[in-house]
């Protein structure tokens, strides 16, 4: 498990990556901020449609290749985002990375799942590595892009090359383990799949992933508007966005061992309603607190989907992780151009505004759910 959260750690920079370069794009190729979010469309777009079908595939075959070749790929289109200035070429490179993203994630919550047998504790530390992952993105690209400028873009492929020898080796453990385990026993019947139940929280996905993506999004840029800092208060905004997910993370498997998920994930998006309005109204350095509380609002609930998704469906594992995860980190893209659109007709605030009312509608769709029944990992 400790392989595979680094892994997920290498994989994930190049989400958090892609935000991380908005605006570096606005101030040194003077984009708009609708071009410049087009830009995490098209990371997103196709992350968002692709990932689900490689989940179905690996509910047919178990193809844990993809994890090194995925990360690869991933890690290879950000690294060439900044070079050249042809907008075109910048969205087709950052599009690759997505796919590569797309890849990895199915067969790694499945992967993963399989390591953990079953363990919400275990599972939260697996995403852990993919929120640190988020939260060293904007300091990364800091590092290499204030010093060398978009060209130096090249180098952001050397976390993608460690991910990939980190999966090959978690890939030996598990099949070692597993090999010496599964001697002398037999599967069980799997429970039959909860779709009502399952779609009811890919809708509260969604609102998750298009509160979170446009904030991560824009969030440098507002921070730095409305404290009136220079590029580091925005780096640091962002930074804190993405470092209080890896806490919450953790708190999210520990707080569902002992109160149950679906509770915690509810209080999770009725935090995640009052900590928005705090970063959107509040102004000046206040406002980091609440950029700290949303955090953890967004986060807490993010292992929890996974696993809730693979109960509600544990005959099509794959289809659910690609799903949830897929839906989580991508999903969001879609309705930044949008949320630029807005802001650059009007302002930041009035475009981040509407991100308010989505937290709360997914606390809607949450709040008829139920536990899974048969197949629900019991948290040990």
């Amino acid at each position: 498990m400790t392989l595979l959260a680094l892994s997920h750690a290498c994989v994930d920079v190049y989400q958090g990556a892609i935000a991380a370069l908005v605006p570096y794009f606005v101030s040194e190729r003077a984009y708009t901020y609708a071009a410049a979010s087009g830009i995490v469309l098209a990371a997103s777009l196709l992350s968002s449609v692709v990932q689900p079908l490689f989940g179905a595939l690996t509910d047919k075959w178990a193809m844990p290749w993809l994890l090194p070749v995925s990360t690869v790929v991933g890690g290879a289109g950000v690294a060439f985002a900044g070079v050249g200035g042809n907008y075109l070429v910048t969205l087709v490179v950052v599009a690759v990375s997505g796919i590569g993203v797309a890849a990895y994630h199915p067969e790694a919550a499945r992967v993963a799942r399989q390591a953990s047998r079953g363990s919400h504790a275990a599972m939260s530390w697996f995403s852990l590595g993919g929120n640190v992952g988020f939260a060293t993105a904007p300091l990364l690209v800091s590092a290499v892009v204030a010093t060398g400028g978009l060209r130096a873009s090249p180098l952001l492929v050397v976390p993608a090359l460690a991910g990939a020898v980190l999966c090959v080796a978690a890939l030996r453990g598990v099949r070692a383990r597993d090999a010496a385990a599964s001697e002398g026993q037999a599967a069980g019947p799997a429970a039959e799949d909860d779709w009502p139940s399952f779609l009811k929280l890919s809708g509260a996905v969604v609102c998750r992933s298009i509160v979170f993506t446009g904030l991560s999004t824009f969030i440098a840029l507002y921070v730095r508007e409305r404290t009136g800092g220079g590029e580091v208060s925005g780096t640091v905004a962002l930074f804190v966005l993405y470092l209080g997910g890896a806490i919450g993370t953790v708190a999210g498997g520990r707080l569902a061992s002992r109160y149950g998920r679906l509770p915690v994930v509810r209080w999770s998006y009725a935090l995640t309603v009052l900590a928005v309005a705090g970063v959107v109204l509040v102004p000046g350095p206040p406002l980091y607190v609440f950029v700290v509380l949303t955090s953890a609002g967004l986060y807490v609930p993010f292992s929890l989907h996974i696993t809730l998704g693979q109960d509600y469906l544990p005959r099509r594992m794959g289809t659910a992780s690609g799903v949830t995860l897929g839906l989580t980190v991508s999903i969001g893209g879609l309705a930044s151009p949008l949320i630029g659109a807005v802001a650059d007709a009007a302002s930041l605030r009035t475009a981040l505004a509407p991100l308010i009312v989505l937290p709360a509608l997914g606390w809607l769709l949450l709040r008829t759910l139920r536990e899974p029944g048969a197949g629900a990992a019991d948290g040990t």
